[in-house]
């Protein structure tokens, strides 16, 4: 492919990638894009003036480094672009431990870069209905983020505050409290393709989740509504009885994992009941 290029993305970049994603059916507004460039290394492969393909490497800190928006052009498949790109953005992640949401097409060449399969992602979507506040849970306080941002680092291993200062400004978050008024969890809602996203989410048991994603449910009454939850979270019987039905997902998996000690920490039980996103865990 001699006349191809890849190039670092530019605004000028997002209608053609808003193309590509929405010729995979993906949902994704400039918006959408433009958040996740904001906070990766993002590349474009161009033919001439066309925009045949895209890859980004949003890091989180020194340890993790998440893979994300891969989209080859149906036209150019089978010629190896998707291993370039790939190969162009696990570069950038230097030595940190790689983790992405695979595509059943995409998984194939994951599998062959090294990537292990480590679990499934469960998309739920759907318009909701009337939703119960639930008790106990209430809106954060803007000096709850630092707290916030502490509970997703424990929840996932990874340092994402540059996330988390966007989806601040751009979504609401609610928290649960412990003992001294601590934040024990926390959900995320934000405008996302068609509607809105719930997520990330984070907890230390399965009731405390559901709590904190009715709050936001009870809040968009005949919106449509996302959740990506990890299929271990045991989410989705309570997301589809809200209306929230199974829509496909992803396959969870992760290169370099093995090489770094677990950065959970001992003193909580957090996991993560729900994704920011595909893209970014």
């Amino acid at each position: 492919m001699p006349d191809l290029q890849i190039l670092p993305f530019q605004d000028g970049h997002l209608p053609e990638a808003v193309r590509l994603s929405a010729d995979e059916g993906w949902p994704h507004r400039p918006e959408d894009w433009a958040l996740i460039a904001e906070i990766s290394r993002p590349f474009v492969a161009c033919e001439g003036d066309r925009i045949v393909g895209t890859a980004f490497c949003t890091l989180f800190g020194d340890d993790v480094a998440m893979i994300n928006m891969i989209i080859v052009d149906a036209a150019m498949r089978g010629r190896g672009l998707g291993r370039r790109l790939m190969e162009t953005v696990m570069a950038e992640a230097g030595k940190r431990e790689l983790r992405l949401t695979a595509t059943a097409a995409g998984l194939p060449l994951y599998a062959k870069l090294g990537f292990v399969e480590n679990g499934q992602i469960l998309q739920h979507q759907g318009e909701i209905g009337a939703v119960a506040a639930p008790e106990g849970v209430e809106d954060a306080m803007p000096d709850d983020f630092e707290a916030i941002v502490k509970l997703d680092r424990a929840a996932t291993g990874a340092d994402r505050i540059s996330l988390f200062e966007r989806l601040r400004a751009l979504g609401e978050t609610v928290v649960t409290r412990g003992p001294e008024g601590r934040v024990s969890g926390f959900a995320i809602c934000r405008p996302f393709g068609r509607g809105f996203v719930i997520g990330p989410v984070a907890a230390s048991e399965p009731g405390t989740a559901r709590r904190l994603i009715a709050a936001h449910l009870h809040r968009h009454p005949g919106r449509f509504l996302r959740v990506d939850t990890p299929a271990e979270s045991g989410l989705a019987p309570f997301l589809a009885d809200h209306g929230l039905a199974h829509a496909g997902g992803g396959t969870a998996m992760a290169l370099g994992a093995e090489a770094r000690a677990p950065q959970s920490s001992p003193s909580t039980k957090l996991r993560a009941f729900a994704l920011a996103a595909q893209a970014l865990g």
